[in-house]
C-alpha cells in the first residue's frame, strides 16, 4: 500500500501486528496531538449479562446473610429430610417441601415468618451449598424459581410486602432514628430480594426450557402487567413506595431493590428494545404507514465511533509540534509517511481549528489511485441513516417558494405547483420522496378528530396492552412519581454535594456498626459508589422504557410524561450529570470481583487488601455507566425532540461544552446521542462556536440523520422559535394532554349532552330510588299537600 492510499478495515487486518500497530500510530500521531484510545467494545443491551444483574440486587454489607439463609434452610429441610441433599431429591419430593415452606410462611410470628423467607430465599438463590460451580448455581436458580412459582410463592409475597409498606410501627421507629442502617430493612431487603430473583431469573429466555415452563412464563408476564395485585400492577405499587421514600415517611426502604425490581419488572411486563422495535413494525401496518427505512439498533450497532476532541493541553502541544516542523525543510517520501506529515483532509496551519475531531479514515473518501486493483481500493461509505422529511417541511417549503416565484400562499395544499420553475417541482419530488409519516402524526390527527366531532367519530377502542394499563395506574399521580425519581436521581449523582436536607439512599448498604479499619472503610467507599451507580442505571432504565412505550402507546401519554419530567427540572439534572470527568466516570472501578453473588458463595474468599481493593477489575469500562450515560443521553433526546422551548433550554444551561466533553468517550451509540443533542442548538450556539467546531459539525453531518431542508448548520432565524412563543409552546401542549386525558380516562368530567338518554317508560319508573327519612316520615303530608289538595285536569295533561 505504497501510494499513500488510507487502508481500510481489512486491509489494516491483514498488516502484522507490528506494522498495524505502527500504522495507526503513525497515522494518527500528527493528525490529532492526542494520544488515542481504543474503541469501547461496548454493546448496549436492555440489561448486562445475567450473572452480573444478580450480584447488583446484594451490596457487600449484605455478604455475611448469604450463610444465615443458607441455616434457615437447612433447619427447616433438616426436620423433613434427614439425610438427603436438595440436589439429590426427585421433583415430587421438590415440590412438597416447596409447599411446606409456603404453608409456614402464612405464620403470625414475625420472627418466625422472616426465617421461612430466608429459607425461600435460599432456594431462589440456587441452595448454593450443594453446587460447585456458578455455572451449577444459575441451573439450581431456575429450577428452583420455577418451582417457587408454580405453587404459588410470588403472590403471598406480594401480600407479605403489602403488609410491610403498612407497617406503621416500622416507619414510626425509622423515621426517629438518627442513623438508618442495613438492620432497619430486613425484612424488605429479603422479601424484595426474593421477588427480584423471580422476576430476573424468569425473564431470561433460554431455548431450552421445558413447554411447561414457557407457559408458565407467559402467565406470570400477563399476571404481573394485570391488575391482579391489590387492583393495579405491581409497578404500580412499586412506584407508591418510591413516593412514600421520597417524601420521608419510610426512610428504611430499600431503595435500590425496589427500584431494581420495579426496573425489571417494566422491562419483563412491556418489552424491552427488541420488541418495541417489533410493536412499531405492527403498528406501523396497521395503520397502513410504509415500513421503516432502517432498524436503528442495527445502524447504530455498525457504526464507529469518532475520534474525541482535543483537551487545550493537546492542542497547545500540537501547535508546538507544528512550529518546530516549519523549521525543518521538507523531505520528498513515497512511503505511509508522507501521507501522514501532509494529510489531504487536513486543513492548511494558517486555518487551524481550535478542535481536533477527525473522522475516522475509513469513512473518509480516499485519494483515488488509478493503478491499484480493485479489491484494494476503498470507497466511501454511504451515509449510515435514510434522510426524513415531515409534511410540515414540504409546506412550508412550497409555501416560501410560491410566496418567492409567484406572490401567493395556499396554506396546507402540498400538491399544486402551477407556475413554480422547474428546480422547485424536482425538489418537492424529492421531499416527497423521503417523507416519513410518524405513528404520533397519526395519534395526533386522530385526538383532534375525537375532540371535535364525538358523535360521528363514535367511541374510541383501546386495547388493554400491559402499557395501557401501567399508565391507567400511575395516572393519578404521574407527577409525585416522576419527582421522586428525579429526586433519587440526584441524590445517586456523583456530582452532588452531600446536603444535610437531600434524601439518605444508603438504607441498604451502610451497616448497624461503621468500619474501624482503613480496609472495612476502603470496601464500604467502593460500596457506597457501587450502590449510586446501580441506583443510576435502575432510574435512567425506568424512564427511557417508559418514555419509548408510552410513546407507541399513545403520543399524549408521552407528552404528559416528558412534560412533567421537564416541570421537574430533568433537563439542567441530567445535564448536571454530565458535567463531570465522564470518562473516570465509564472507566469506575467501583466492585470488587470476589464478593460479587454467584462467585462469593462458591469459591473460598481471599484475604482482601487494600492493593486489591484499589486495583479493581480489568474492564475496560464500567458495563453499567456507559449504560446509565446513553439512557440519560436518550432522554435528553426524547425530551427535546421538536420542541423549541426545551432546545433553548440546553442552550440557556451551557450545555454544550459538557456535551463536547462527552464525546471524549469513544463509543459510537453514545457519541449519537450526543452529537444530535449538538445538532439541534448548533443554529443557536452563533458564527464563532460553528467556526471553531468545525470538526464535531463535520462529525454531525456523517452521523446524524439528515433532514432535507433543515439549515441546522447555519444561523438563519428560525420562524419557529421566536422567543415569547416558549410558554405558549408549552401551555398548548399541556391542554392537549388534559383534554386527551379528561376524554379517556375521566368519566365523571364527560359531557352530559353526549351521554346516552334512558326513554323507556317502564325502565324509569322501575328504577329504585332511594328517599331520604325525613321524606318517609312526612309522607302522609306530602300526599295531603300535593295530591289530593291539588286540582287535576286529566283532559289537560292528556293532550
Amino acid at each position: 500500500n505504497g501510494g499513500g492510499l488510507p487502508l481500510n478495515n481489512k486491509q489494516r487486518n491483514m498488516l502484522p501486528n507490528k506494522s498495524r500497530g505502527e500504522f495507526t500510530r503513525n497515522a494518527r500521531k500528527d493528525s490529532e496531538g492526542l494520544s488515542e484510545s481504543p474503541d469501547f467494545e461496548f454493546e448496549y443491551a436492555d440489561t448486562d449479562k445475567w450473572a452480573a444483574e444478580l450480584s447488583e440486587l446484594y451490596s457487600y454489607t449484605e455478604g455475611p446473610e448469604f450463610a444465615l439463609n443458607r441455616k434457615c434452610f437447612e433447619v427447616e429441610f433438616r426436620a423433613h429430610v434427614p439425610d438427603k441433599r436438595w440436589t439429590e431429591l426427585d421433583a415430587e419430593q421438590h415440590r412438597a417441601h416447596a409447599m411446606r415452606l409456603l404453608d409456614s410462611l402464612e405464620v403470625t410470628a414475625r420472627d418466625k415468618r422472616l426465617k421461612v423467607a430466608r429459607a425461600i430465599l435460599y432456594m431462589a438463590q440456587g441452595t448454593f451449598a450443594d453446587c460447585s460451580s456458578e455455572a451449577e448455581v444459575q441451573h439450581w436458580m431456575r429450577y428452583n424459581i420455577f418451582l417457587l412459582l408454580s405453587v404459588g410463592t410470588f403472590s403471598a409475597l406480594v401480600e407479605l410486602l403489602n403488609m410491610e409498606i403498612d407497617n406503621s410501627a416500622a416507619c414510626s421507629s425509622a423515621v426517629r432514628k438518627p442513623a438508618i442502617s442495613l438492620a432497619d430493612s430486613t425484612d424488605l431487603r429479603v422479601l424484595l430480594n426474593i421477588m427480584y430473583l423471580m422476576v430476573e431469573t424468569i425473564q431470561q429466555d433460554d431455548p431450552t426450557d421445558k413447554p411447561e415452563w414457557k407457559i408458565i412464563r407467559e402467565t406470570f408476564r400477563a399476571e404481573l402487567g394485570s391488575p391482579l395485585f391489590n387492583n393495579e400492577p405491581i409497578s404500580v405499587m412499586l412506584f407508591s413506595m418510591v413516593t412514600k421514600f421520597c417524601s420521608g415517611h419510610a426512610p428504611h426502604f430499600p431503595m435500590k431493590k425496589v427500584l431494581l425490581l420495579l426496573w425489571k419488572s417494566i422491562l419483563f411486563t412491556l418489552g424491552g428494545f427488541e420488541q418495541l422495535q417489533n410493536i412499531k413494525v405492527r403498528q406501523r401496518e396497521e395503520l397502513g404507514l410504509p415500513p421503516l427505512p432502517e432498524d436503528s439498533i442495527r445502524v447504530i450497532r455498525s457504526m464507529r465511533a469518532a475520534s474525541p476532541p482535543a483537551s487545550a493541553s493537546d492542542l497547545i502541544e500540537q501547535q508546538q509540534k507544528r512550529a518546530r516542523r516549519e523549521h525543518k525543510g521538507l523531505i520528498k517520501q513515497d512511503n505511509l509517511d508522507a501521507f501522514n506529515e501532509k494529510d489531504p483532509y487536513k486543513p492548511d496551519d494558517s486555518s487551524m481549528e481550535t478542535e481536533t475531531f477527525p473522522l475516522e479514515r475509513d469513512e473518509v473518501m480516499p485519494v483515488p489511485i488509478p493503478h491499484l486493483p480493485a479489491e484494494r481500493m476503498s470507497f466511501p461509505k454511504g451515509l449510515p441513516w435514510a434522510p426524513k422529511v415531515r409534511e410540515k417541511d414540504i409546506e412550508n417549503f412550497l409555501e416560501s417558494s410560491r410566496s418567492k416565484f409567484i406572490g401567493y400562499t395556499l396554506g396546507n395544499d402540498t400538491d399544486t405547483v402551477v407556475g413554480l420553475p422547474r428546480p422547485i417541482h424536482e425538489s418537492i419530488k424529492t421531499l416527497k420522496q423521503h417523507k416519513y409519516v410518524s405513528i404520533a402524526e397519526i395519534q395526533i390527527t386522530k385526538e383532534e378528530e375525537y375532540q371535535k366531532t364525538p358523535l360521528s367519530v363514535g367511541e374510541e377502542e383501546v386495547e388493554m396492552s400491559s402499557t395501557e394499563l401501567l399508565y391507567q395506574g400511575i395516572l393519578p399521580s404521574l407527577p409525585q412519581y416522576m419527582i421522586a425519581l428525579l429526586k433519587i436521581l440526584l441524590a445517586a449523582a456523583p456530582t452532588s454535594k452531600a446536603k444535610t436536607d437531600s434524601i439518605n439512599i444508603l438504607a441498604d448498604v451502610l451497616p448497624e456498626e461503621m468500619p474501624t479499619t482503613v480496609l472495612q472503610s476502603m470496601k464500604l467507599g467502593v460500596d457506597v459508589n457501587r450502590h449510586k451507580e446501580i441506583i443510576v442505571k435502575a432510574i435512567s432504565a425506568i424512564l427511557l422504557l417508559l418514555l419509548k412505550h408510552f410513546k407507541l402507546n399513545h403520543i399524549y401519554q408521552f407528552e404528559y410524561m416528558a412534560q412533567h419530567l421537564v416541570f421537574a427540572n430533568c433537563i439542567p439534572l441530567i445535564l448536571k450529570f454530565f458535567n463531570q470527568n465522564i470518562m473516570s466516570y465509564i472507566t469506575a472501578k467501583n466492585s470488587i470481583s470476589v464478593l460479587d453473588f454467584p462467585y462469593c458463595v462458591v469459591h473460598e474468599l481471599p484475604e482482601l487488601t487494600a492493593e486489591s481493593l484499589e486495583a479493581g477489575d480489568n474492564n475496560q469500562f464500567c458495563w453499567r455507566n456507559l449504560f446509565s450515560c446513553i439512557n440519560l443521553l436518550r432522554i435528553l433526546n426524547k425530551l427535546t425532540k421538536w420542541k423549541h422551548s426545551r432546545t433553548m433550554m440546553l442552550v440557556v444551561f451551557k450545555s454544550a461544552p459538557i456535551l463536547k466533553r462527552a464525546l471524549k468517550v469513544k463509543q459510537a451509540m453514545m457519541q449519537l446521542y450526543v452529537l444530535k443533542l449538538l445538532k439541534v442548538q448548533t443554529k443557536y450556539l452563533g458564527r464563532q462556536w460553528r467556526k471553531s467546531n468545525m470538526k464535531t459539525m463535520s462529525a454531525i453531518y456523517q452521523k446524524v440523520r439528515h433532514r432535507l431542508n433543515d439549515d441546522w448548520a447555519y444561523g438563519n432565524a428560525d420562524l419557529d422559535a421566536r422567543p415569547w412563543d416558549f410558554q405558549a409552546e408549552e401551555c398548548a401542549l399541556r391542554a392537549n394532554i388534559e383534554r386527551f386525558n379528561s376524554r379517556r380516562y375521566d368519566k365523571s368530567h364527560s359531557n352530559p349532552d353526549f351521554l346516552p338518554v334512558d326513554n323507556c317508560l317502564q325502565s324509569v319508573l322501575g328504577q329504585r330510588v332511594d328517599l331520604p327519612e325525613d321524606f318517609q316520615m312526612n309522607y302522609d303530608l306530602w300526599l295531603e299537600r300535593e295530591v289530593f289538595s291539588k286540582p287535576i285536569s286529566w283532559e289537560e295533561l292528556l293532550q
